[in-house]
């Protein structure tokens, strides 16, 4: 017979132990401090939430906190009562045929895309900025990639836009292509030419799918660029949490007016794999951002927003040292994020001290620069202290000296593809020290997130080059 855990040993300690909460106790420190935010999620601490929608969570959090099909809300798979009229909303705002809900993020349409468009052994040419997601829904499927690598702004670190040249030539050489996937913007904001990609696409009867996550905002305003839902594309994925405002976990996947999707066979796809006890609290910080979007002071916080970064960036090029990402006759870039570089420092380092020194949490670090989002919900205070922390920093003469600061963390290589991801993945497999990898058919999927672009994918050949991305592996997972 077992014995009960807290009838042996220090019965008090074990007591006390098992009342702790530390993620409570986190969220208290982090309530009692709050830092200065410059990342995800853009309602920024409910500084942009539905009035409604805020009331109800302060009187009623707990409460909240059902599933669907009871009290009446309606259901997500398939969608019925409040819930669909919800989403038909959202497809209105849109200008979407169909739009579906998610939880579990933009992943979640990721899946379902894959699910929905490829097939085992189809062809999928899929830009190799993709984030994780994407490729898992391959390896569900066991569609193969055709990777279509982007061009690469070596100075900076990052991947840029994807031409449309570049996708016709790779459909001229793969005829058998199922479906061109792409992601527009990039996490630091680069836009492809989705339209001319559209074309080329449409014509060769080849779908396209758009990760717009980074570009949800996009439909709430004429003064930011046009939607791949307007441009041509047949389904895209935003992630409202990231830049729209609802809650984290809450993204939607649309399918434009004249898809090339079949919509019936997404929406079961999504049944598949969405959990069967939906968060309705999750649901209706999508509602309550539409509404809020749409509201006049919703379209005044998005243009503060644009006009937020637009002065940002004025003050950052008046600082020595400093070298902003800008837009260009070549280079389209969302208008609501500043990716910057300090010389002499690398992005960990400049977000290190950003956080440590001045309370200041920007959204990312890349080897050589820094992202910072400019959310709807950003505060004018906050961006001052931004802005006097970048000069202090870009004027004092700092070394890059700790262990994170010297790992690289975008992946800018070329893979070599020995087998399939989903071959690879189900294959026998051991782990090794990642320092005796080289050489060896790596068997997971690695990847830094954010912004979840991966290094290695099941089924590729793990070289040299790739061990400066991989300083926090220990050991790797390879076929035998």
């Amino acid at each position: 017979m077992k014995k009960n855990i807290l009838q042996t040993g220090n019965n008090t300690e074990i007591k006390k132990t098992q009342t702790e909460a530390p993620i409570i106790s986190a969220l208290e420190r982090f309530v009692s401090n709050p830092t200065k935010q410059f990342h995800i999620p853009a309602h920024t601490k409910g500084n942009c939430l539905l009035d409604e929608f805020k009331s109800l969570i302060n009187r009623h959090g707990a409460f909240l906190d059902c599933t669907d099909e009871f009290n009446n809300i309606g259901t997500l798979n398939p969608a019925t009562g409040a819930i669909k009229k919800a989403q038909d909303l959202m497809a209105e705002a849109m200008n979407a045929k169909r739009t579906f809900f998610l939880l579990n993020g933009s992943s979640i349409g990721n899946f379902a895309i894959a699910m929905t468009c490829t097939k085992p052994n189809s062809k999928v040419l899929i830009g190799r900025n993709c984030h994780r997601s994407a490729l898992t829904g391959l390896i569900m499927t066991g569609a193969n990639p055709v990777w279509l690598t982007p061009e690469k702004l070596d100075d900076w670190s990052i991947w840029g836009g994807i031409s449309p040249e570049f996708i016709e030539k790779k459909l001229t050489l793969n005829p058998d292509t199922s479906l061109v996937w792409i992601t527009s913007p990039t996490y630091e904001g680069i836009i492809s030419d989705i339209e001319k990609i559209a074309d080329i696409c449409h014509k060769k009867g080849v779908i396209l799918a758009v990760d717009e996550a980074h570009g949800a905002l996009w439909n709430f305003s004429e003064n930011l660029p046009k939607s791949a839902l307007e441009l041509g594309a047949d389904v895209v994925v935003h992630s409202m949490h990231k830049t729209a405002g609802s809650f984290s976990q809450s993204s939607m996947l649309s399918l434009a007016k004249n898809s090339l999707v079949n919509e019936h066979l997404m929406e079961h796809s999504l049944k598949l794999l969405h959990t069967t006890s939906p968060s309705v609290m999750l649901l209706a910080s999508l509602d309550a951002a539409r509404a809020y979007l749409m509201s006049e002071e919703g379209q005044n916080k998005i243009n503060k927003a644009i006009q937020t970064t637009v002065y940002i960036k004025s003050k950052l090029r008046n600082i020595h040292n400093v070298e902003i990402l800008e837009e260009n006759q070549w280079l389209k870039l969302e208008p609501t994020r500043v990716y910057f570089k300090i010389r002499g420092l690398k992005g960990r380092k400049i977000e290190n001290l950003l956080k440590l020194n001045y309370n200041i949490e920007i959204e990312a670090s890349t080897d050589y620069g820094v992202l910072a989002l400019c959310n709807i919900g950003t505060r004018e205070e906050d961006v001052s202290c931004l802005i006097n922390a970048i000069r202090e920093i870009a004027n004092e003469k700092y070394e890059d000296l700790s262990y994170l600061e010297n790992c690289k963390f975008m992946p800018l290589l070329e893979p070599q593809i020995i087998m399939s991801p989903q071959k690879a993945f189900y294959h026998e497999q051991e782990i090794i020290p990642t320092q005796e990898a080289v050489g060896r058919i790596c068997a997971e999927l690695i990847a830094e997130c954010p912004p979840g672009i991966f290094i290695l994918a099941p089924g590729e050949l793990i070289k040299k080059e790739h061990l400066p991305y991989l300083e926090n592996y220990k050991t790797l997972s390879v076929l035998k």
